[in-house]
């Protein structure tokens, strides 16, 4: 199919992109990638009037490293963040979790921006953002604001993002020294979404305890899982894969589906997460 009839607009700043979402409202809606937007236009689940095109704003594909994070500019890549030496010793996890996202073609002209505003729940990088506390920033007609990832992401593609806004940055907190990570993912054919997904990170003490843990959970609800109650009771404990994947199952609510049933994307969970947290333990 064909996607339906729309107007263009290609601005060269974030300014003039800003001022096309506010005078448009919600008939308007930005282009970064197209890997997501591009399919559902073609399949007309998405109609807007009008497309603006954010590829000629300069200065919203950058990398940065500050003390304490790794900021990356919206329009950067998945193909950058997957390669980046930077983000591969500072924050290896959101690294490798780029690795994965579908096939090279889609990598190279997808975005982070795109991914996050998108809100799809199987998709890897909201669920690295809300797993690791990433901070993201937002502009629009009344200024700029930060939003925790757990804050932004509400329900199945949607975020507290208003129409008139853009995201512009995202700050992803860096790995401690001995922080040992891991993403793994299921999913019917390489380069699909995956029916469940877990990243985790482990930062243990000298006497092997669990001095920080980081867990979330994609793909079994209608936006990235973290089990708050579960990480704050394992801190000051000695890791337990398999008691860990037990509770991480019992956390996660997935909705029935006649093809993949919530039981089995439940045991999924189990698995994946005593997988990740055995790599982690294996790797200190």
């Amino acid at each position: 199919m064909k996607p339906a009839s729309f107007a263009y607009h290609r601005p060269r700043s974030l300014g003039e992109a800003l001022a096309l979402l506010a005078e448009h409202g919600a008939e308007a809606k930005p282009l970064a990638g197209g890997q997501s937007l591009g399919p559902m236009m073609n399949m007309r689940l998405a109609q807007p009037a009008r497309l603006i095109d954010l590829n000629a704003i300069k200065g919203l594909d950058f990398l940065n490293e500050t003390e304490n994070a790794v900021e990356i500019g919206a329009l950067t890549r998945h193909q950058t963040i997957a390669s980046s030496s930077l983000v591969r010793a500072a924050c290896p996890l959101l690294a490798e979790a780029a690795q994965s996202i579908g096939h090279y073609a889609i990598r190279a002209r997808g975005t982070l921006g795109g991914s996050l505003a998108h809100a799809d729940p199987a998709a890897q990088l909201p669920l690295v953002a809300a797993t690791l506390g990433a901070e993201i920033a937002v502009a629009g007609p009344r200024g700029e604001r930060r939003i925790a990832a757990q804050d932004f992401f509400v329900s199945l593609m949607t975020t507290v993002l208003e129409p008139d806004e853009l995201i512009v940055s995202v700050g992803f907190p860096k790995a401690a020294p001995r922080e040992a990570h891991a993403f793994v993912q299921f999913s019917r054919r390489r380069g699909d979404f995956a029916m469940a997904a877990v990243a985790v990170s482990v930062l243990l003490d000298v006497q092997k305890r669990i001095q920080r843990l980081r867990l979330g959970i994609g793909g079994v609800e209608d936006k990235p899982v973290v089990p708050t109650r579960l990480i704050e009771q394992s801190e000051g404990k000695v890791p337990e894969p398999a008691a860990l994947a037990a509770a991480a199952r019992e956390a996660v609510s997935p909705a029935e589906n006649p093809r993949v049933p919530a039981v089995y994307r439940r045991e999924l969970v189990e698995v994946l997460t005593r997988r990740a947290l055995q790599k982690c333990l294996n790797s200190n």
